[in-house]
């Protein structure tokens, strides 16, 4: 008996010990499984990331470009450039200052959405959300109206609010919308309409990128004009006309609003550009869009006219008249022949081989300074320089300074373009309003570091980077605890960094894609103890796995990649090519990662990437072409050589923005001179030589019912990526349905 009991107990033991070694081999394939999960989730989050900054750095060249020519092309050539002009320095009709504007506008009988009477009351706010909610557009006459008075409201306000939690129970700060109502939505839901018990402070952004701007705006000002005490709102650096142009609020606008449309952008820059730059709550607290650098002054930034800052893009003007630029005219044709036999800088070399046929640099400006040479790597006040300067745009020279458009202001010299040579002229310093201009572009897009020290955002291309002793050094200036601060997106909706003395808070959540991040607000109470609140605003994301969400993210961040490679294919070739010297079609995966990075510099994990992006060989090298098999071109237009549908492709958005400038009716049609104009801006822009005899055949080869006008918006969507896998995809889902039609 008692062996019987032996065997079983060992027999029990070697089930427990199976079990256990089962349950460690389960629990390591599940860590293994979560880190590779979370892997996959954080370089899509890198990729979605880079190719945003990117695209904000393309903004910042391309306006860059718009203010050189509109201050400089007077001066140098006689003629100034009206369509620039408009852009910039958009005359504002002085009907707008007048109750006129909108009282003249007639709201018919037939018009089922709110009808809104000023002062505000409650009503007219409940009106305002039951009709978005039911996706009703509210009439131009009201919002004009509401502009007018919220214009009016703002003109009486200071820089920086100052607000005090003793008159109230609970603050709550929100970051980031970009025209997500429905995050807006949840937020009232969740915490509160505005009142005298739930004060809130919207810190910027409030408008691009999603597709109720218009309808989240409207409702923030609207609550603003009801409860002027609980309600208020920093500036972001989307609340800007010119990143409007890019980012689709101009578009938005324009597309609900199509007969008073422009009366109504021209009002909303003016209410843009009044906006409060800071909050402080208590004297502990500071809350701005983006950061600060270490020339940042608050008590400065109090008395600045900040309305003067229509754009941060919009570099204050220098006139160059009281500069002699001709009596160096002699010597600079002398440099220009010389620097013509002069080899490009190293990093042009090793890091951003060109092909002959891209961007040829014809109307070159840089500038030049032995001093800045030499103490480049200082992160002195003299490097934390905040915009890549419209007086030396990378998009007049692209490759100048690719590794930083963001320009120091050490520099001390300008070379200008005079008939068909290049000047050099000593640079003014710095007025008034340029420093003013300077503290707003820090405020508005700076992001925090790990590493000390203040320097150039070189990823965004505009602000700087501030690190945890700018931070604590204007904290302690100030008498603050805290610095609050959105602009840039977070996974959990929000972050800690600088040993806890620096907050970011973002409330669009899904704002990459489906998933991919959840938004959040925070609540401070008298103690001044933040406390977060996270969501997640989806109709489908709750019944996916997180398996299938990082999926579904990485999935398109993969595609967004994939079209930066097809946009940029004949600098990559160009770049393999060089290290495939016997044209194998094949290079190691260290030299496909090198080559990626010199020509994109998105910074991102290119080995890590490369089984999506990529094939390899039965030897172990890599097939570079394979790159770019997934992709092709969209309508096809025979006129269009493949150098210049690669142009095209690239510049994309950049070319869509300089149409709308000259569409000023926002009609999607323009003559076939206008069609020439925008070439001409373009190429002018990119530094790209384009033969007027072919955009003239092109421009009469698209001219499709020979009206003399083109349609260009079918002419870009013949410059779309098309996925190859999406469009076999579309075509065996077309073939299903019809057998299922005909079953």
């Amino acid at each position: 008996m008692g062996c019987g009991t032996s065997v079983a107990t060992e027999k029990q033991g070697e089930t427990l010990e199976q079990a256990m070694k089962a349950a460690v081999l389960i629990q390591r394939w599940y860590r293994r499984y979560m880190a590779r999960l979370e892997m996959r989730r954080r370089y899509t989050w890198n990729i979605f990331q880079s190719i945003e900054y990117a695209g904000e750095q393309d903004q910042l060249q391309l306006s860059s470009f718009f203010t050189f020519m509109l201050d400089n092309f007077t001066q140098l050539n006689g003629n100034g450039p009206d369509l620039i002009s408009q852009l910039l320095d958009p005359v504002v009709d002085p009907w707008l200052d007048r109750e006129t504007c909108y009282n003249l506008i007639h709201v018919p009988e037939s018009y089922t959405g709110p009808r809104l009477s000023f002062p505000l009351s409650v009503a007219d706010t409940n009106a305002l959300l039951s009709a978005f909610k039911d996706q009703q557009t509210l009439h131009a006459r009201y919002v004009l109206q509401l502009l007018y008075e919220t214009k009016k409201l703002l003109k009486q306000m200071p820089n920086i609010v100052h607000l005090s939690t003793s008159y109230y129970k609970e603050i709550t700060i929100c970051g980031d919308l970009h025209g997500r109502l429905d995050d807006l939505l949840l937020i009232f839901y969740k915490n509160g309409l505005p009142s005298a018990e739930t004060l809130y402070v919207f810190n910027g952004d409030f408008v691009d990128r999603g597709k109720k701007s218009v309808e989240v705006v409207i409702l923030l000002f609207a609550f603003l004009l009801l409860y002027p005490d609980y309600m208020h709102l920093n500036r972001g650096n989307h609340e800007d006309h010119i990143m409007n142009l890019r980012y689709g609020f101009t578009k938005e606008v324009m597309q609900k609003y199509k007969t008073h449309g422009r009366e109504i952008l021209q009002l909303f820059q003016d209410v843009f550009s009044l906006l409060p730059i800071a909050t402080v709550i208590d004297g502990k607290i500071l809350i701005v869009h983006g950061g600060i650098s270490d020339q940042t002054d608050l008590d400065f930034l109090s008395s600045i006219e900040r309305h003067k800052v229509k754009s941060a893009l919009r570099f204050p003007r220098c006139s160059l008249e009281h500069l002699d630029i001709s009596q160096s005219c002699r010597q600079t044709k002398r440099t220009r022949s010389t620097d013509s036999s002069r080899p490009s800088s190293s990093r042009s070399q090793n890091k951003n081989q060109r092909t002959p046929n891209t961007r040829k640099k014809r109307c070159r400006l840089s500038r030049q300074d032995s001093a800045a040479s030499t103490s480049s790597s200082s992160s002195s006040s003299s490097s934390s320089s905040s915009l890549c300067s419209p007086r030396t745009p990378s998009c007049l020279s692209p490759h100048a300074f690719p590794s930083s458009p963001c320009m120091p202001y050490s520099v001390n010299v300008l070379q200008v373009p005079f008939l068909d040579s290049l000047s050099s002229v000593p640079l003014p310093s710095p007025s008034q309003h340029e420093q003013e201009w300077k503290q707003i572009v820090d405020i508005l897009w700076s992001d925090p570091k790990i590493q000390d020290g203040c320097s150039p955002n070189t990823f965004r291309g505009g602000g700087c980077y501030f690190g945890p002793d700018v931070t604590q050094r204007l904290l302690l200036q100030h008498g603050l605890q805290l610095l609050i601060r959105s602009h840039e997106c977070k996974q959990e909706g929000y972050e800690f960094c600088h040993s806890g003395k620096v907050i970011t808070i973002f409330s669009a959540s899904n704002y990459y894609e489906e998933g991919s991040n959840r938004g959040a607000y925070v609540k401070l109470g008298r103690e001044l103890v933040p406390r977060f609140y996270q969501y997640q605003v989806s109709r489908t994301t709750r019944k996916l796995t997180l398996t299938q969400r990082v999926r579904a993210a990485e999935g398109s961040a993969l595609r967004a990649l994939k079209e930066k490679l097809f946009a940029h294919r004949s600098e990559l070739m160009a770049g393999f090519q060089q290290y495939d010297q016997n044209n194998t079609g094949r290079v190691s995966v260290c030299e496909w990662a090198l080559v990626l990075e010199s020509v994109l510099r998105l910074d991102l994990p290119w080995r890590t990437l490369r089984p999506h992006l990529a094939r390899l060989a039965p030897d172990g090298s890599l097939e570079y072409q394979s790159c770019f098999e997934d992709m092709g071109p969209g309508i096809p237009l025979p006129q269009v050589t493949p150098n210049l549908a690669e142009t095209l492709f690239r510049y994309r958005t950049d070319i869509e923005i300089i149409f709308n400038i000259i569409d000023k009716d926002h009609s999607g049609l323009i003559s076939i001179e206008e069609f020439r104009q925008t070439w001409r801006l373009f190429s002018a822009h990119l530094g790209v030589a384009i033969d007027d005899s072919a955009i003239d055949d092109l421009a009469r080869s698209i001219d499709f019912n020979k009206d003399g006008s083109i349609d260009f918006t079918e002419f870009l969507e013949a410059f779309r990526v098309v996925h190859k896998l999406d469009s076999k995809d579309q075509q065996l889902h077309e073939k299903m349905d019809g057998e299922k039609r005909t079953g």
